[in-house]
């Protein structure tokens, strides 16, 4: 990726990202969207091969320069600290301690770069009895009390991997991130970040651990306002197999959706009926199933009935809302969701595709001040392809 002018309001700061998957790609693709510099350290058996890995639709890498460098080797670690030494933040994703056994540990990077922000994503934490086990999302979110509560009755259900990973993983580091940084001009300090994918799912669930002390939520599965219970907080299946989903909490959007609905809301049990929920869940689903998709969205689209059509992955880009607004962006021919959140001076952009492994070695560590004969004689001797 030829480096072109950032556009954001992290222009001009710099990331190193040891390369890895999932949330940390995922907070180093948010900075790169709002402008930063990351140039991600790939491992160099990942370059050159001719594995047809398409890194084109690796989306989580894309934005930056990926450099190729043999981290088990002396010249290798002796030249990531050296992108250390001028990066404003650290990015890494291993378990712990495989950053110190490198070499590249908090101590080491701290001592080269006071200012360093260093941030460490894992499931665990750098802490605790299970921080060297393995895991993944759907494993975190279990241990914290989240999986418990999303699903039918029968079992939990995984959430795709948007709560630890990416809600509790990647977003919190990247918020970890900001308020280093921010802490940073006033102590002039950097500082490390334990960014656990355990603690941030937590977190997410901060409200309903709340309504459960009140008593308000239940402990189980289907049972509770959000969570497919209510009838007025669901989906229901319309006459041409498709989805929609409604969601009129607010006595007056429940009053005008039962309008647009055409039923009496005389006729039916009380909203918080919570007994009886399961009678008019059968009231709306015989309702809804009378007509197709397309004719509840003339309806209801854009009402205050609270209601959305449960749209593909194929069919979400070419929504009206999602195309005025730009939601999703084409980049190299593939579809894909645009930066967020969005800033009015100083707006972020995708500032290129994912780059293969080790695709601007030669480019990005020039940029990180090497010079052409420090670069050739690293991949002279295999250091770096």
């Amino acid at each position: 990726m030829t480096k072109a002018k950032a556009q954001g309001p992290l222009a001009g700061l710099k990331v190193v990202e040891f390369a890895g998957i999932g949330p940390a790609p995922m907070c180093a693709m948010l900075l790169a969207d709002l402008g930063a510099d990351v140039l991600r350290v790939d491992r160099l058996q990942d370059a050159g091969l001719g594995i047809d890995r398409r890194p084109e639709f690796d989306l989580l890498n894309r934005g930056r320069r990926s450099a190729a460098i043999d981290l088990k080797q002396k010249d290798g670690v002796a030249a990531a600290l050296r992108l250390v030494a001028r990066a404003d933040v650290l990015i890494e994703g291993f378990r712990p301690g495989v950053m110190e056994r490198m070499g590249l540990g908090p101590e080491v990077c701290l001592a080269k770069n006071p200012g360093l922000v260093y941030g460490r994503m894992t499931g665990w934490g750098q802490t605790g009895p299970l921080a060297q086990a393995a895991g993944h999302d759907l494993n975190y979110i279990a241990l914290i009390g989240a999986l418990h509560a999303i699903g039918g009755k029968e079992k939990p259900v995984p959430p795709l991997n948007l709560v630890g990973d990416f809600g509790g993983g990647a977003l919190y580091l990247a918020f970890g991130i900001c308020a280093a940084l921010y802490e940073r001009q006033r102590s002039g300090k950097g500082q490390v970040i334990d960014a656990a994918m355990t603690d941030g799912a937590a977190s997410l669930a901060a409200l309903f651990y709340g309504l459960f002390a009140q008593g308000i939520w239940r402990d189980q599965r289907a049972a509770n306002i959000l969570d497919g219970a209510a009838p007025f907080y669901d989906t229901y299946e319309t006459k041409d197999g498709k989805f929609v989903a409604i969601a009129p909490i607010e006595t007056k959007f429940y009053a005008e959706f039962l309008a647009k609905l055409g039923i009496d809301p005389a006729s039916l049990p009380k909203q918080n009926d919570v007994k009886r929920w399961p009678e008019t869940k059968a009231r709306f689903a015989a309702a809804i199933k009378a007509k197709t998709r397309d004719e509840w969205c003339r309806i209801l689209e854009g009402s205050d009935a609270c209601f959305a059509p449960v749209l593909s992955l194929a069919e979400a880009p070419k929504h009206p809302h999602n195309a005025a607004r730009g939601t999703f962006v084409e980049v190299a021919g593939v579809v894909q969701p645009g930066p967020a959140p969005r800033f009015d001076r100083t707006p972020g952009a995708v500032q290129g595709p994912p780059p293969a492994p080790g695709a601007n070695t030669a480019e990005g560590l020039a940029d990180w001040g090497f010079s052409e004969a420090e670069i050739a004689a690293l991949k002279t001797a295999g250091v770096a392809a």
